[in-house]
């Protein structure tokens, strides 16, 4: 993250302590042909995710994850997602979650140009992901793809 993006994020998170107890995300191992998976790399923060968001009040985590993957992927669902699991992700914040789901049932609307939020999106080998893949998101598709322990923590 640059170091003027640096001061916002922390007032976000300062708001969202007082406006929320705890925070809830949803992120999407969207999967293609059991090779390939969608990844984004955002404007805001380094490295390479799986695509997803926050979930808003009111929003359901199926609502939450269609949304976002709309927006940052420009994916429909066309069958149910499954949960992977719900991650707590203590780096980001001492209160943030996180639901992981796999996604192997959608269409592409379109293909995903770069926008405000998104810098980069596209679609990667398993096994050659690229370089600058958080941490957190090798964990998530090894344990999706090799069935590995389920962590905890993101």
């Amino acid at each position: 993250m640059s170091g003027a993006g640096r001061p916002l994020r922390w007032l976000l998170h300062q708001y969202f302590r007082v406006a929320r107890g705890m925070t809830l995300g949803v992120r999407a191992a969207v999967i293609r042909d059991g090779r390939e998976v969608f990844l984004v790399r955002h404007t805001y923060v380094p490295g390479w995710h799986l695509p997803g968001g926050g979930v808003e009040t009111g929003e359901t985590l199926a609502v939450a994850l269609a949304k976002e993957l709309g927006e940052e992927a420009c994916l429909r669902l066309t069958g149910p997602a499954a949960l992977h699991g719900v991650f707590f992700n203590r780096a980001a914040s001492p209160r943030d979650h996180v639901a992981v789901f796999v996604v192997r049932d959608f269409a592409v609307e379109r293909v995903k140009q770069p926008d405000r939020e998104i810098a980069e999106a596209g679609w990667f080998p398993l096994d050659a992901l690229p370089e600058g893949v958080t941490a957190g998101t090798r964990r998530r598709l090894a344990e999706i793809v090799e069935g590995g322990t389920v962590e905890e923590d993101w």
